[in-house]
């Protein structure tokens, strides 16, 4: 049977849930002085935003579905798709602010989809980056940006889904002449 070269210690915390589920943390914080065990449920909210990021990049982004097999085909894409959705939170921002405040009167705080703006986004960034002149594209952006909005409803929660299938993606093949 194979051994490990290194052993890296980790710290296993349980955290309970509100739902009454027991996540189990693993962690490399293993000073239970410095952190104790009540800071990692904070710690574990904390790092949602990262999980959501990855969240955005393998699910809207799918950098995983890649155009070749070789390498440099890959990196490519990764580069091109990890770009694509950098560009487009750095183009959301602003439009993000006017729809926060257009929100203002109404029973919920508004945001920017971002999912549909990045599908126009992988249609557009191509243009965005040839032509000379990008004015146009810029403002239609923007209008779809104040038009596809969504609200946030803060405290909903829904079960997770514990039966989703992992999505796997087809080589695209390019066409033999």
């Amino acid at each position: 049977m194979p051994t490990c070269r290194w052993a890296c210690p980790v710290r296993l915390v349980r955290i309970p849930l509100d739902s009454g589920e027991v996540e189990v943390l693993c962690t490399s914080l293993l000073d239970q002085e410095r952190y104790p065990y009540a800071v990692f449920k904070d710690l574990y909210h904390c790092r949602w935003p990262v999980a959501e990021d990855y969240k955005v990049l393998k699910l809207r982004v799918e950098v995983e579905n890649w155009s070749g097999k070789s390498p440099l085909s890959i990196y490519q894409d990764i580069h091109a798709k990890v770009f694509t959705a950098t560009l487009t939170a750095l183009l959301a921002q602003p439009a993000q602010a006017v729809v926060a405040q257009q929100s203002q009167t109404k029973k919920y705080t508004y945001q920017v989809n971002f999912a549909q703006l990045l599908s126009k986004m992988k249609d557009t960034v191509v243009r965005l980056l040839r032509r000379t002149v990008i004015a146009d594209i810029l403002a239609s952006l923007w209008q779809i940006m104040l038009r596809t909005v969504e609200p946030v409803r803060p405290g909903r929660k829904y079960p997770r889904n514990k039966t989703a299938k992992r999505k796997r993606f087809a080589l695209i093949y390019k066409p033999l002449r």
